[in-house]
């Protein structure tokens, strides 16, 4: 039975301190892509170095998020989410002074330590602090928050590498960071959860086997796909991997109970949440370096005319919020996911050594219509799917779902690019970004077939009715009606 929450910070209080705790997280998902030529040009470093960068911080937030939610659960949701912040703020100024690429790699390792902590208990500390009937609304602004780090993340990085040095853009995590401390402390209240002990054979055998795939798909276009290190990774993550679904199918308190997935509802939002991540973040990484590297221009000019794509979050999720009250957000979702993925092929089409703006602008605009519709209703699609006392762990995986996305489709479309084109001219650039894009429109749209598996916004209804009624079947039970 989880604990009420401790009486101290009102909902606005909440909303305002988990807001901007998730924009600094999500931030520096996409805030380094815009700088990555910069960072190689000081640093140095081949193009696996480039993806560990970027993967240092995705893989470490993405295999301890539930981890970092069970620990909340556990010791105290505000009392964790203060320590993950601080981890979170000290590797960043650790980032920022990093003196060569092994550093700057370790440095956002440790930060996807502290975003792991901090970014699973925001939406538990939101959800505990307001009511339920203004959860919709804070779920929308928490949402479009984070799509406004989504936004500001290639503009912000760009022009922080232009106009003053790339190591700002890990400097200004800090001042938010301090500022945020101590609002946490005296406004956030404290709330637990069920107080289950913590899944360690769980964690070690999910994390395990995460990093030894990622670890393989980054390493395989350098040392080969046959070398020993990059078999082994592939094998034995995979192998750890089914051992951590096939524990967690027995285990007693699993870190992710394999029954949750049962749930039609929770099922689909995942898989769609993994693979649009996927597609997604993959693409980023390379058309933020075609645009700069091809195209010639600043990286401030880059993040502009991304802006189309990773701003229109910001314009449009208001719209997909009313149209998800109004009729579900399945609906909503799917379609956004299909939007993403034809603009991700119309990209692929127009690229060129030589493209316009003009060109490629209608796949931008499509894409971040695409990307707002999803971003809305996805985050109370995920509440919605499971019953109270277990959202902690549900926000925890799905974030977590997420992450690995992104990290496995910087390393998927990193290998695909790689094998079919490099650097070493602008035409050998477009013709490993081609079939890279075509990668992630493909996997996007999986994502839009896998929304279609939640639930229409009637039955979800009849199911949340279902769980609040008094029943002597056990709450596993009522989860397992929504896959039928």
């Amino acid at each position: 039975m989880s604990e009420q929450p401790e009486r101290r910070g009102g909902a606005v209080w909440a909303l305002v301190i988990t807001s901007v705790a998730g924009f600094m997280a999500a931030l520096d998902n996409l805030v380094v892509t815009t700088a990555l030529p910069s960072i190689r040009k000081d640093l140095g470093g081949a193009l696996d170095d480039l993806e560990w960068t970027v993967s240092a911080y995705t893989l470490t937030f993405a295999v301890l998020l539930m981890f970092g939610a069970a620990l909340g659960d556990r010791f105290g949701r505000r009392r964790l989410f203060l320590v993950g912040l601080t981890v979170f703020t000290g590797a960043s100024a650790a980032a920022a002074m990093a003196p060569g690429i092994d550093s700057l790699i370790a440095a956002r390792a440790v930060q996807g330590v502290g975003a792991a902590i901090m970014m699973p208990l925001t939406l538990t500390l939101l959800t505990a602090a307001v009511p339920v009937a203004k959860r919709g609304m804070a779920y929308g602004i928490w949402g479009a928050v984070n799509g406004l780090a989504v936004a500001s993340g290639p503009l912000i990085g760009g022009s922080l590498t232009e106009h003053v040095s790339w190591h700002w853009i890990f400097w200004l995590n800090v001042p938010l960071g301090l500022a945020l401390l101590p609002l946490a402390r005296l406004r956030l209240a404290e709330s637990h959860g069920s107080g289950a002990p913590l899944d360690v054979p769980g964690t070690l055998l999910a994390s395990g086997g995460l990093f030894g795939i990622v670890y393989g798909l980054v390493r395989g276009p350098a040392d080969g796909w046959s070398s020993a290190l990059v078999l082994t990774g592939l094998l034995a993550g995979g192998v750890l991997l089914t051992g951590f679904v096939l524990y967690s199918t027995r285990a007693k308190n699993p870190m992710l109970p394999m029954r949750l997935f049962r749930s039609r509802a929770f099922a689909g939002i995942n898989a769609a949440s993994l693979l649009m991540f996927l597609g997604m973040f993959g693409s980023i990484f390379l058309l933020s370096q075609y645009m700069q590297g091809v195209l010639g221009y600043s990286p401030t000019e880059a993040g502009l005319r991304m802006l189309p794509w990773t701003g229109m979050p910001m314009l449009v999720a208001p719209i997909a919020g009313i149209l998800s009250d109004r009729i579900g957000g399945r609906p909503v979702v799917a379609a956004g996911l299909f939007l993403q993925s034809l603009g991700l092929g119309w990209m692929a089409v127009v690229a060129t050594a030589h493209a316009s703006y003009g060109a490629q602008l209608p796949a931008l605009v499509i894409s971040g219509i695409g990307m707002a519709l999803y971003f809305a209703p996805a985050a109370n699609l995920v509440m919605s799917s499971v019953l109270p006392q277990e959202q902690g762990i549900a926000s925890g995986a799905n974030n977590a779902l997420r992450e690995v996305g992104g990290a496995l489709g910087v390393a998927i479309m990193a290998s695909i690019f790689a094998a079919q084109g490099g650097y070493e001219s602008g035409q050998a650039f477009v013709d490993g970004l081609r079939p890279a894009l075509v990668t992630g429109s493909a996997v996007v749209a999986l994502a839009g077939v896998a929304a279609l598996v939640i639930p229409t916004k009637r039955r979800a209804q009849q199911l949340a009715t279902a769980a609040a009624e008094p029943d002597p079947v056990e709450p596993a039970s009522v989860l397992e009606t929504a896959g039928h």
